[in-house]
């Protein structure tokens, strides 16, 4: 092995964006920056705040994952020095672990001389998240549509439509992917499958056309978002009300807890942000708010130098 080291930044997501259940990734200019350098013995460095509780050894999702990158090329597993820094926060659903998955992925295929396709590694960060939304939007930046198939994962990747931008409210709590998942119920009737693919293809059509006027009907969601209210305090009647105090739409980020309103970026946003931080504080949940940005480059290599052979 050569001496190598490679840094990647990758962007936060959220995901559905309402009705589209696992299927549909937005990323934004919030960034989980991830070093990986060739070493006599593993260590892992963690910075910034967002990442307390995350494990600082081998058990590091990051550091398992770009080991099986070198497993899958047939190369030895190395040792690392492993460095992380994120601006996003944890089980909050904006995609920490779709981007820490992406990361590993990216920086380990550049470290082993590039043996996989940026389609391989989104097949392999698919299987290892579950679902292709999150792990689309941080790979490939903009938004992105997708499904799972056993051999592939068939994708379409829209750019963000002009002035689309968003409004986060981070609730101080955090709601683990699994949680969210549980209180779901695992049969659907017709009406709310007719009611889920109707307003998927609209949102998808809004997005791909600009036109933003029809977000608020689009996001409308039978399928996930009313079984988990009870879990985010707040979140019906942000989900109701956010288009009377400006926002496009709104919706459940992931499985939450944060709540995102889109936005046109020329209009006031103050009164929205209001609202939501009052909604939240009137049922006794501090917040943080972010404006969030669209990120349209997806994963971004900012230094590498020499990897892998043989």
């Amino acid at each position: 092995m050569q001496n190598g080291k490679v840094k990647v930044k990758v962007p936060a997501s959220t995901a559905n964006l309402g009705p589209g259940f696992d299927t549909i990734g937005m990323a934004f200019q919030l960034y989980t920056t991830i070093t990986l350098e060739l070493a006599e013995e593993t260590t892992i460095r963690l910075h910034g705040p967002n990442l307390s509780g995350i494990p600082a050894d081998k058990s590091n999702l990051i550091y398992k994952v770009a080991t099986e990158v070198f497993e899958k090329a047939g190369l030895a597993a190395p040792e690392l020095v492993v460095e992380i820094a994120s601006d996003i926060p944890l089980t909050r659903g904006l995609g920490s672990s779709a981007s820490a998955i992406v990361g590993a992925l990216v920086a380990a295929n550049e470290l082993a001389g590039r043996p996989f396709t940026k389609e391989h590694l989104y097949m392999m960060a698919t299987e290892r998240e579950g679902h292709p939304d999150n792990v689309g939007a941080s790979l490939f930046g903009g938004i992105v549509v997708a499904l799972m198939e056993r051999e592939n994962v068939p994708y379409v990747r829209l750019n963000v439509p002009k002035h689309l931008e968003a409004i986060a409210v981070i609730p101080e709590f955090m709601l683990s992917t699994e949680k969210s998942r549980n209180v779901l119920p695992s049969m659907y009737s017709r009406q709310d499958v007719v009611h889920t693919v109707s307003h998927t293809g609209v949102l998808v059509g809004a997005l791909a056309t600009g036109n933003l006027s029809l977000l608020k009907s689009a996001m409308q969601d039978v399928v996930h978002q009313p079984y988990r209210v009870p879990l985010v305090p707040g979140l019906e009647k942000i989900l109701n009300e956010a288009h009377l105090h400006g926002a496009l739409g709104a919706a459940l980020s992931g499985a939450g807890p944060t709540i995102i309103a889109f936005i046109d970026n020329r209009m006031p946003v103050a009164p929205l942000e209001a609202f939501m931080v009052r909604t939240l504080a009137g049922h006794g949940v501090d917040c943080t708010v972010m404006r969030l940005v669209p990120d349209e480059a997806g994963v971004q290599i900012e230094h590498c130098f020499s990897g892998v052979t043989g």
